[in-house]
C-alpha cells in the first residue's frame, strides 16, 4: 500500500514502468497462490507469510536503533553524528550479512543510502577509524548481544511510569 501512495505523489516524475511492475507482482503473487492453493490455504499462506515476514524485518531492523541515542526534534547535530550516534552495527561474518542484507551495517548504510550492500563492510572500516580519530561512538556488537540491548531498553522503557495526563 505505501508503494502505491508513493507512486501517486511523485506523480511529476514518469512511474508508468514502476506502476506496471508493481502490479504485475501482485497479480504474479496473489495468481500463483490462488492457483495452487484452496481459497483457504491461500489466504492462511498469505497471512502466514506476511507475518513471518515481518517478524523477519523487525528483527533485522530493530537491533540497529532501539535503545540507541534519541535526539530532540530541533536538534541541530550534524549528520555524520546523528547517524553514527543514533544506530548500531550488528558485528559478524559473511552469514550475518546475508541475513540481514547488509542491514548489520546500519551505519554506513545511514551515511551512505546508495552505496552497494556489498561495500558496506570495507567502508565499515574506514567509517570506524575515522570516528575513532575524531572522538565519536561508534557502537559495534554481535547479533545476539544486540537483540538483549535491544530487549532491555524495551523493558526499561516499559517499566518507566507514563507522566500525568498522558
Amino acid at each position: 500500500m505505501n508503494s502505491v501512495r508513493a507512486l501517486r505523489r511523485r506523480a511529476g516524475r514518469p512511474r508508468a514502468w514502476e506502476a506496471v511492475l508493481l502490479a504485475s507482482h501482485v497479480v504474479g503473487y496473489l495468481g500463483a497462490v490462488f492457483l495452487v492453493l484452496s481459497p483457504v490455504r491461500a489466504v492462511v499462506f498469505i497471512l502466514v507469510q506476511q507475518g513471518l515476514f515481518g517478524l523477519y524485518l523487525g528483527c533485522s531492523f530493530a537491533p540497529n536503533h532501539k535503545g540507541m541515542v534519541i535526539l530532540a526534534a530541533g536538534d541541530r547535530t550534524d549528520f555524520l553524528r546523528r547517524q553514527v550516534l543514533t544506530s548500531r552495527n550488528v558485528r559478524g561474518h559473511w552469514l550475518t550479512d546475508f541475513l540481514l542484507g547488509g542491514l548489520n551495517y546500519q551505519i554506513e548504510h545511514h551515511l551512505f543510502p546508495s552505496m552497494p550492500r556489498s561495500n558496506l563492510r570495507r567502508a565499515q572500516t574506514i567509517v570506524e577509524s575515522f570516528c575513532r580519530r575524531h572522538g565519536l561512538t561508534y557502537c559495534q556488537t554481535g547479533l545476539f548481544e544486540s537483540y538483549a540491548q535491544a530487549l532491555r531498553h524495551l523493558h526499561r522503557v516499559g517499566r518507566t511510569p507514563c507522566p500525568a495526563g498522558a
